[in-house]
């Protein structure tokens, strides 16, 4: 069976303590430490999302990544698409699952990476303290970031078009003289012994944002209203209550069918833009009465946005067929494919529907 297009799920690495995580949270933190305290916040509030069939699982474990690739693989998904943090002056954060995948060559399952360049805050809580500050401390950094990504580029699992390895940027605008950047880069990958690079730009919310001007070749757009503590009247207890308290709150509700015709881009550009999908989303396990809320996803929903999606790339050659999923297991945003105990494996079965020809 043929696939109506290339499905590339991002894919969140917090699933497992790190240093850092427990000076600033608490011994052993991880994702999962704010996906089991999260609590339902008004009436039919779907929270908290407990998982099921992978359970509350370790990266750091290789049983873990492999059943994690497995399921992916067996309904339809091409890949994942690692978020990557490079904070400057060589400094990763997270970086085990995904070393431990480049040297043991486990999960046979193909995978790109997405450069998260932002830095660490403790923004979801309500203040703004900075943990950890993303930099570019010049071009030595950028030749060393290269160096490194590099490893991964040359691995036979990586996500190419026409041979390029695809290479997503979260927020290009941050980086100082990108053009050049992006020059430099694919020069050395040239002299590397590659085809060149094929690197994406996160568009957010910008309909008009060129990445050709920042000397990228695709965009893919991340479209997520602002909390703005828009609460609609058929929560009007909710309203009441938070009224009463003052009104100190960000919580920002939408119903998933109400917010669907934004999700996706709705001008045409004249250059490759990539559909970027949501299953759900819901931070308030993060960000408790600061999140966002889209209330009421239901995986029949999604069927009618995943096509929406597949039908904007049916007409590309088949390496450009792509569509991203954010995401395959950001929890604690309430925004999974892997099956949870409400929904089992109902988002899966979606994809697997829709997907083939």
């Amino acid at each position: 069976m043929n696939k109506r297009a290339r499905l590339i799920a991002f894919h969140l690495p917090q699933f497992h303590p790190t240093p850092e995580n427990d000076e600033w949270w608490g011994k052993g933190f991880t994702e999962w430490t704010n996906v089991a305290k999260a609590q339902q916040l008004f009436p039919g509030h779907y929270q908290p999302h407990v998982p099921a069939d992978l359970g509350f699982y370790d990266l750091r474990l290789p049983e873990a990544r492999h059943a994690q690739a497995e399921l992916a693989k067996e309904y339809g998904i091409e890949g994942f698409c690692y978020y990557h943090y490079w904070l400057g002056d060589g400094r990763r954060m997270l970086e085990r699952p995904f070393n431990e995948i480049l040297s043991s060559g486990e999960p046979d399952f193909p995978f790109c990476l997405c450069w998260a360049n932002h830095s660490w805050n403790t923004a979801w809580q309500g203040t703004d303290k900075v943990l950890i500050e993303q930099t570019y401390p010049g071009w030595d950094d950028h030749a060393e970031h290269f160096d490194w990504l590099l490893q991964a580029f040359n691995d036979r699992r990586y996500l190419t078009i026409d041979g390029k390895p695809i290479f997503v940027i979260y927020k290009p605008d941050d980086i100082p003289n990108i053009l050049d950047l992006c020059s430099f880069w694919r020069d050395k990958a040239v002299k590397n012994g590659l085809p060149g690079l094929y690197l994406i730009g996160v568009s957010h919310r910008n309909q008009k944002w060129d990445p050709r001007l920042r000397g990228l070749d695709a965009s893919v757009m991340q479209v997520l209203p602002r909390r703005d503590g828009r609460i609609p009247n058929r929560y009007l207890l909710t309203k009441l209550k938070l009224a009463l308290q003052g009104n100190r709150h960000e919580l920002t509700i939408w119903d998933y069918e109400e917010i669907m015709p934004i999700l996706l881009r709705n001008n045409v550009v004249d250059w490759p833009d990539y559909p970027l999908v949501l299953p759900n989303w819901d931070n308030t396990p993060r960000s408790g009465m600061r999140g966002l809320v889209f209330h009421n996803s239901t995986p029949e929903l999604f069927r009618k946005h995943l096509n929406d999606a597949l039908s904007r790339v049916e007409d590309r050659k088949h390496e450009e067929k792509i569509v991203f999923v954010k995401a395959w297991n950001e929890w604690a945003e309430g925004n999974h494919l892997e099956p949870d105990q409400k929904w089992g494996r109902a988002y899966l079965d979606i994809i697997l529907e829709e997907i083939f020809i």
